[in-house]
């Protein structure tokens, strides 16, 4: 379970993971569990952009989300600023492996690049495959690593001011498109390095057992029934989404109570 919490915390400081959800993160700091621990000396928090108390507001008239909203108070989501292509980077560098042994991986990774608070793609592109292995990443990831640096390059990443011409699905199609790189992980760089205020990751399983907590079920919903269910929640589905991520971690602590 620790799996997919590590790769949602890692979008939430730029990173990110290849693969969907598949087991339930926690919250803190206003994030899900441990994303706060990941931000980097590159990590600036971003200005808040958002109004998130008209995004409660909004959610509040949710018969089942709103007690969420009620319980947990203000949303005090904060993205990251970040470029796309060092989110996605750090994403690879922390999928199916410890936080802790990520960063490390990561900080080797830095120190090939003196001058550099993080490398250019083209640096990356000019370094051997044996000096990026010596840093920890495994052959998958080092074909992943040059396939981001590649494809920013070539101009499939855009930059974050790229981004803002392009809608979130315009962005997870375009994106998905890269070695390693999933539609779960785009979303996840939606929410948390680019601040989009309304993307569900459905397929997540923090936001799906978060539903099923707050609203008392057996089992959770499957994607499709809870992305009908939050059509309600647009605009603010990734305030909604987060509400859900802590429902999901209070409950672990017997901290919320299904209506």
């Amino acid at each position: 379970m620790a799996c997919i919490a590590r790769r949602r915390r890692a979008l939430a400081h730029g990173a990110g993971a290849a693969s969907r959800g598949r087991v339930a993160g926690g919250v803190a700091a206003g994030y899900p569990r441990g994303m706060s621990d990941m931000a980097g000396s590159t990590a600036r928090p971003r200005r808040q952009a958002v109004d998130w108390t008209a995004a409660a507001r909004h959610l509040r008239r949710d018969p089942v989300l709103g007690r969420v909203v009620r319980e947990i108070g203000p949303c005090t989501l904060r993205p990251v600023r970040r470029e796309p292509y060092e989110a996605l980077v750090r994403a690879i560098a922390h999928q199916q492996v410890h936080g802790r042994a990520a960063e490390a991986i990561l900080g080797r990774f830095l120190a090939l690049f003196p001058g550099h608070a993080f490398p250019p793609a083209e640096l990356v592109l000019a370094t051997e495959a044996t000096a990026l292995r010596a840093c920890g990443f495994s052959q998958s990831k080092i074909a992943a690593i040059r396939d981001i640096a590649e494809k920013t390059v070539g101009g499939l990443v855009p930059s974050r001011r790229g981004c803002a011409r392009l809608s979130d699905e315009a962005l997870i199609e375009r994106l998905s498109a890269i070695r390693g790189v999933g539609r779960w992980t785009v979303e996840m760089l939606l929410i948390f390095t680019l601040g989009r205020p309304d993307v569900l990751p459905v397929d997540d399983f923090g936001v799906r057992e978060g539903w099923r907590v707050a609203a008392g079920l057996e089992a959770q919903p499957k994607p499709k029934a809870l992305a009908a269910i939050g059509e309600a929640w647009a605009p603010w589905r990734s305030a909604a989404a987060w509400y859900l991520w802590r429902a999901a971690d209070a409950a672990k602590r017997s901290a919320f109570r299904p209506q």
